[in-house]
């Protein structure tokens, strides 16, 4: 059999350059300041939700791509925090997402304002299922229904984990009526409770009227007969529509992408007043010990700006219903502080 020059040419250089490729992810690891064992703490204590099951996505490629033996640790959000706060060396690095700025925001203890206390690292990724859902046979049809009932004097109960993610679209909501109900806000009801488990079943039982949940937790329930106890449907998904609009075409369950669109903007609006409107996307990001060193910073970006370069992140983000979201650190705490600004003004105008 006979090979051209040019084929074993070809061939040499591509094994060359996957021989260069594989020793430069060593290179970065054995040349760069992050070293050893590191440990990265999340703001969850599930290792079945979304922080960690993101987490694990992004620190699997980037211990690959470092070649270094690095650990999703879920120890939840004081933990974290008291973990992160001993250690400069960079060993131990975190990973959250809103809910470590909206917890301050919203004075929940443990919380402190993480553009003064951490560096804030990039993100990495975006939960586009934040919703809120009604029983099926909930006379509420859409969310208008509900700003309009609460409007006219109607008690509606939300349930919600207070202080966070699960808060700020009722913070919101309560806002939008505020505005276009002024004096009428209050027949907003916040029905405080803990984890999705618990809203899930203040609405099975008659305690709530409307429950903050997600496409990933609650879609199933979506699915069930009217007549059923726990069925379920969505009212409104915080999420910008170009986010959704990135989700696969499928969506989840049995629930399509062009199904979901129905939940956000343009067609459900929360207003924020001088014609903008409120949306929240969940987004996920690093965060380190203030005094660690800058140059794991910048390792660790341009690591991370390699892998998301290649592609195949974003396949592993998409198929687990995550939207893929790479910001460089200065990008990203810019991007970060100024959104933690526009949700302030929320939060306060409804103290």
């Amino acid at each position: 059999m006979i090979v051209s020059n040019k084929l074993m040419t070809s061939v040499g250089s591509a094994a060359l350059m996957a021989a260069l490729s594989i020793s430069s992810g060593v290179a970065m690891a054995q040349d760069g300041p992050l070293r050893g064992n590191i440990r990265v703490v999340i703001g969850s204590t599930s290792t079945g939700g979304d922080t960690y099951q993101n987490s694990s996505i992004v620190v699997d490629q980037l211990a690959e791509k470092l070649g270094l033996n690095m650990k999703v640790d879920a120890v939840g959000a004081s933990s974290a925090f008291r973990t992160l706060d001993r250690d400069s060396r960079g060993n131990t690095l975190m990973i959250f997402h809103d809910q470590s700025y909206l917890g301050y925001l919203y004075g929940v203890e443990g919380y402190d304002n993480i553009f003064e206390k951490y560096t804030v690292g990039p993100t990495i990724a975006i939960n586009p299922g934040n919703a809120y859902l009604v029983p099926k046979d909930s006379p509420y049809e859409t969310l208008d229904d509900i700003i309009a009932a609460v409007g006219s004097g109607e008690t509606v109960r939300v349930a919600i984990q207070p202080g966070g993610v699960s808060e700020i679209g009722f913070s919101a909501l309560k806002n939008a009526i505020a505005i276009e109900h002024p004096g009428q806000e209050d027949n907003l009801v916040a029905v405080n409770t803990g984890s999705q488990s618990d809203k899930n079943q203040q609405l099975f039982d008659g305690q709530a009227d409307v429950i903050n949940g997600s496409v990933q937790a609650n879609e199933q329930y979506t699915r069930l007969p009217e007549d059923d106890q726990k069925a379920m449907r969505f009212v409104w998904l915080t999420a910008r529509q170009d986010t959704i609009e990135q989700a696969p075409e499928e969506g989840l369950g049995q629930t399509t992408r062009e199904q979901l669109l129905e939940y956000v903007e343009p067609n459900v609006n929360v207003t924020m007043g001088n014609d903008e409107n409120f949306t929240f996307d969940k987004e996920f990001f690093f965060l380190y010990n203030k005094d660690m060193d800058p140059a794991i910073v910048e390792q660790i970006d341009e690591a991370l700006a390699e892998i998301y370069e290649e592609g195949e992140i974003q396949e592993i983000q998409k198929s687990a219903f995550f939207i893929p979201d790479f910001k460089p650190s200065d990008e990203a705490s810019t991007y970060l502080a100024d959104k933690m600004v526009r949700y302030e003004e929320i939060i306060n105008n409804i103290k």
